[in-house]
Order: C-alpha cells, then structure tokens, then sequence
C-alpha cells in the first residue's frame, strides 16, 4: 500500500485535489443553505445553536488541505509535473549568465567597474585625510599623497576609453557577438535537433521523478523545452568563462603600475629604517602604507573598464533574456500562479526548492514518510512509532508494585540454615512477588516512541488527577485546606514547567519517572486549581436546602459539590491534557531517547523536514483524538450543562 502511495503521488494528489474541491464548494453552499433555513428558529446564546454543523467541519479542513497543497507545490506537481524540471533548466541559464550579470546593472544598481572605482576612489581620500595621524613626517605626506595621487592617475586611465587595450575591446566583441548568435540559437524552431533531444532524454530516463524518494528536483532534462534552455545554458557557461578572463591591462595602466610599484617600495624601505619611534606609531606607519598597497594592486588585475565598454554585452545578454522569456511560454504563468511563495534555483550540482516548496512538504510525501517509520521492521532509529510485543506479566507486576509493599507486612524474611538453603515465608514470596521473580505468561503490550509519549501524559494526568483533584476540592471547602496549600500552589504553578525539566531530569534521570514526574506537576496545579474554582462556584441556596433536608456533610458533597465541580474539572482535564502535551514533547527534546519529541528532535537536527511535519501531524491527531474523548465524557457526565 505505501509502496503505490510512493510511487503515484501526483496522481493521487490530482484526484485527491478535486475532491477536496468538490467538498469545499458543496460544504460552504449546503451550509449557506441549512443555515438560512435554521436562522428563524435559533436563538442567539443557545449551547444548541453550536451543535451539528458538520459541513462547516469539512469546509474548513478541506480549505486547509487546499493551503497547504497550493504552498507546498503539490497542486503544481499533481498537474504539471514537469513544470519544476523545466524551471530547473531555465534556471541553469540564469547561473551561466551569472559571471556576465555580476558586471553588469543586471546583477546589481551600478556597473561592477562603477562600484569598484567608487569605492577605491572614497578608501583614497580617507587615507590622505588620515595622513597627519600617522605618525609620518611632513615630507612623508607629501610623498605619500603623490603616490596617491599616481593611484588616482589609474583610475583614470582604467576608465579611459581611448586607452583601454585592444585585446580587451576584440574579446568584448567577440563575447557580444557569441552571445548574439546564441540568443538566435534559441529562437530558431530547429534547435535542438532531434538526435540531441532524444539523447538528452534518454540520460534522464534513469533519474527521479520530482518528489520521489527525497528528490527535490531531477537536474537532467526530462522535455524537450528543458532540453533547449539546457543546452544553451551550457554553451552560455562557455562563452561567460572567456568573458571572466578579459582584463583591462593597457601599457600605460602597467608602466604606471610598475612606477607605483617602484615608488611604494623605496618609501617602505626608508620609512622602516626611521629610528626613534614608538611601537604604536610604527604599527600605523605599516597598517597605512599596507593599505596603500592593497589598493594600488587592485587595478593590477585589470577588472576594471571603461563606463561604455560592456553595451554591447549588456544588450547581448538583454536578447538572451528575451528569447528565454519567449521559449517558456506558458511555462511562466505556471511559475506565476501554482509555485506561490517560493522558487527554485541551480546550484553546482542540484536544482533545489526554496521557500515553502522546501519547508513545507506535500501532503502525500508526509503520508509516505509516515508510512516508512510506522513500518514495524523500519521504524525510527530502530523503534517503531506503535507496535505491540509480548512482555512477562511479572515485568509488568514489578513495575507497578514497589518493593517496599512487601517490607511493610508483619514479620522478618526468612534466614538461611546451617546448611546454607533458605526456607521461603510469606514475606519472602511477596517481596520475589513486587520484584517480579516468579514465572509468568506473557501478555501483548504496546510500544514504540507513540505509545511511549501517550504513556507518559496519561501517567502524569493520572497522578495530577487523583492527588489534584480532592485537594482543590477541600481548598474550595475548608479555610484551612485553602489558607495552608495556596500559597504552595501558587508559588510553583506560575513557573514554566520547562524551567523545573532540567533539574527534575538531573534527579530522575532521562527515563520516564522524570517525565511522568515532570508531567505530575503541570497537571496537579490545574487541576487543583479547576477544582478548587468548581467547589467554590456551588450555589449557596442548593447546599441550604439539603441541610434543611437532612443530608449530611458526606451527601452533600457527593450530591451536591462534586457535581457542581465536574464540570470546571473536565475543563481542567481537557486543558491539561494540552498543556501536557507541549510540556512532553519539549522534555523529550531536552533528554529522551524515545518518544513524538525525541523523533522531532533528531528530524530537527538532520533539517528532514518531512519527518517534523509527520511528529507535528501525530502530535495534532492524538490532541484531537484526547479531546474527542473528554468531549464524550463530558457530554455523558454532565448533560445538564449549560441548560440551566
């Protein structure tokens, strides 16, 4: 089953799409329809009102299933699954043309050649302004600002059209000129030939499909139209890499350079021969002329060019632009309408989806994903999500009896004879009774990191339950219960229970006592507390009146109290049940090794997206699954609630 799931996700996503299409439009106008007819006969505040209204149940989950399969690209996938593919080869010509955009407006507001003589030129001034605080002698200055100014002299000459070399201005044209005769490549309808189609598709028949065993997108191109983009693309890598070895090294910017080069290197040596100066000043003298250095070594390189040099380019790469714009066709309104709120670039070796294609998975990959760790022979980390394994009733008994029940009963254990056997008593058999030493028939229980996780929240609740419950009771009856135990109460309930996790772990260690423990203390101050509030809610003219009957005191708060109180203590169960919930999964992600946190926290660290989704989809389903239940509860124990 999970195996057909993996391998036709698109497909049932496509149908599954329509259908929740189909619920949406059909819940929203049949619950139009029933609402108009039930509007006359309501009245507004009746609990009734809010009963019913299922369609508007289905008309909000299959709102957010829609979300979510628009946002993550499953809609994109289901309907257009080559679309990501395509996108992938279109994007590989958007990285060839990045070393050309880097120089250009293109990539950035200014030319890199503008930018580079901007910054050069405002790092100058700022060095001859700092001159005199350097510790130099005035003649130094003097020096140094020629030298300055011979650096200036290079941003001339790098600038100057008139003395750009002419090996620079024949490799621009013939960079203009290839990417001209690319961009009508593209353009041309026999381009590529069949036999390139055909061979480039055949490389890709091996590969993923998108979305198929965590691919994020098939690098090779799987259509024809992808073959196209990938194909220019290449021959565009090409073309930018002789573009990025073009350099501005005329022989005036070299004999210029080598004079600064000359010049720096005899200040240098006469300015370290300078005796009598303090260490400070002589680390500003270096850090200075250094910088000098730096700066004079950067029209070395010759990546600087004239303000005109690169039109020829900028419109070549233009044309390419708008001849891939052409050939996407209706690629782009795909782009534009089904991938909402991300996109995918090319990097080296990959194609790869980004912002919520990436983060959000598609519904159908987060089912197939839990398929695989639910597999009982997979798991996660080598532990089922739920399973069942036979276990000795004897582990089970020494579990929950403790051994001191057996310390407690009259009498000694037994000592040994002179021949060294010992006769077992009573007391002995049920001590290897609370230990778990006697044979047993084994019992079917479940495990796995859900089981383990539910176990611990129903412990927790348990205990929170049958200690909290009386107390609050008693707190909302007795002076003395209330006076001596709320400030206790309210001196630990309002600590966030992750700030008690670190050191009731360290006492209990990682293993459940510590987070059943942990789990206790949330549960026990809530429902103290809904009690307490229940009791003291009973209506004083109810509890008069059975005095005036004769109840007594134990009647009347079983008969009397106890009801008033259940149902501010079913909300209170209902709340720390959540409440459990978050406190758990976070104590499981501080020190576990199994559990819903625990397989959240490894997915975390290994950013397996797929996986957190699963933890925080079971995490949704056991919450709405304990609510149903206390729902039920609730209505079958306190229908008067609510009706006066």
């Amino acid at each position: 089953m999970f195996e057909f799931l993996s391998e036709n996700r698109a497909a049932i996503s496509a149908v599954v799409i329509i259908v929740l299409l189909v619920a949406f439009v059909s819940s929203i106008m049949f619950g139009l329809r029933d609402s108009a007819r039930r509007r006359s006969d309501e009245v507004f505040g009746d609990p009734l009102r809010t009963t019913n209204g299922w369609y508007w149940a289905v008309a909000g989950v299959s709102s957010l299933l829609l979300v979510w399969y628009y946002f993550s690209w499953g809609a994109a996938r289901a309907y257009f699954p080559d679309s990501a593919n395509e996108i992938c080869q279109v994007a590989r010509v958007d990285e060839a043309l990045s070393p050309i955009n880097a120089s250009l407006p293109a990539g950035a507001r200014f030319y890199k050649s503008t930018t580079l003589l901007n910054r050069n030129g405002t790092q100058l001034d700022s060095f001859e302004a700092s001159l005199s605080e350097q510790g130099f002698s005035v003649a130094e200055q003097q020096e140094l600002r020629d030298i300055i100014n011979d650096i200036r002299v290079l941003m001339t000459i790098s600038a100057s059209p008139e003395l750009q070399s002419p090996e620079s201005i024949a490799a621009f044209a013939r960079v203009e000129g290839d990417l001209f005769d690319l961009a009508d490549k593209l353009s041309d309808p026999a381009f590529p030939s069949q036999a390139q189609i055909d061979a480039a598709l055949a490389e890709a028949a091996g590969q993923a499909k998108w979305g198929l065993e965590n691919v994020e997108i098939p690098l090779a191109p799987e259509t024809a139209r992808g073959v196209r983009f990938k194909l220019i693309a290449d021959e565009i890598a090409g073309v930018a890499s002789q573009f990025s070895k073009i350099r501005n090294l005329s022989p005036a910017l070299e004999n210029q350079t080598l004079a600064i080069k000359a010049q720096l290197a005899d200040f240098k040596a006469r300015s370290e021969a300078v005796a009598g100066l303090s260490e400070d000043v002589v680390d500003s003298r270096k850090k200075t002329i250094k910088n000098i250095d730096r700066l004079y070594k950067r029209f070395d390189d010759g990546t600087i060019f004239p303000p005109d040099a690169f039109d020829g380019v900028e419109q070549a790469v233009g044309a390419i632009n708008q001849q891939k714009r052409t050939q996407q066709g209706g690629l782009r309104v795909v782009r534009a309408t089904m991938f909402g709120g991300g996109y995918i670039v090319k990097a080296k070796t990959q194609c790869s989806e980004q912002g919520s294609g990436r983060w959000l998975p598609k519904p159908t990959d987060v089912l197939a994903t839990f398929g695989r760790i639910a597999n009982p022979n997979i798991g996660f980390k080598d532990v089922p999500l739920i399973w069942a394994r036979w276990v000795p009733l004897s582990d089970i008994v020494d579990f929950l009896i403790p051994d001191f029940v057996a310390d407690m009963l009259p009498g000694s254990y037994p000592k040994h004879s002179n021949d060294g056997s010992v006769k077992p008593n009573f007391k002995m058999l049920m001590l290897n009774i609370a230990q778990g030493n006697f044979s047993s028939p084994s019992i079917p229980m479940l495990t796995g990191h859900m089981w383990d996780s539910i176990f611990r929240v129903l412990m927790g609740l348990f205990f929170g339950i049958i200690l909290g419950v009386p107390l609050g009771i008693g707190m909302g009856v007795s002076r003395f219960f209330k006076n001596y135990f709320d400030p206790l109460i309210e001196l630990y309930r309002p600590v966030p229970p992750l700030a008690w996790a670190p050191l009731i772990l360290t006492i209990f260690g990682i293993q459940d006592d510590g987070k059943i423990f942990l789990l206790f203390i949330v549960a026990f101050a809530i429902m103290v507390i809904s009690a307490r509030t229940g009791a003291t809610g009973t209506q004083l003219s109810k509890i008069r009146a059975s005095h005036s009957l004769g109840a007594t005191t134990g009647q009347i708060m079983r008969r009397v109290i106890l009801p008033n109180a259940m149902p501010e203590i079913l909300t209170g169960i209902r709340i720390a049940i959540g409440v459990c919930w978050g406190t758990l999964v976070a104590a499981e992600m501080l020190a576990g090794t199994t559990g819903i946190g625990f397989v959240e926290n490894v997915a975390r660290k290994t950013s397996d997206y797929e996986v957190i989704w699963v933890t925080i989809l079971i995490l949704g389903l056991l919450g709405l699954m304990f609510d149903l239940i206390m729902r039920f509860i609730i209505a079958r124990t306190i229908p008067w609630r609510g009706k006066g």
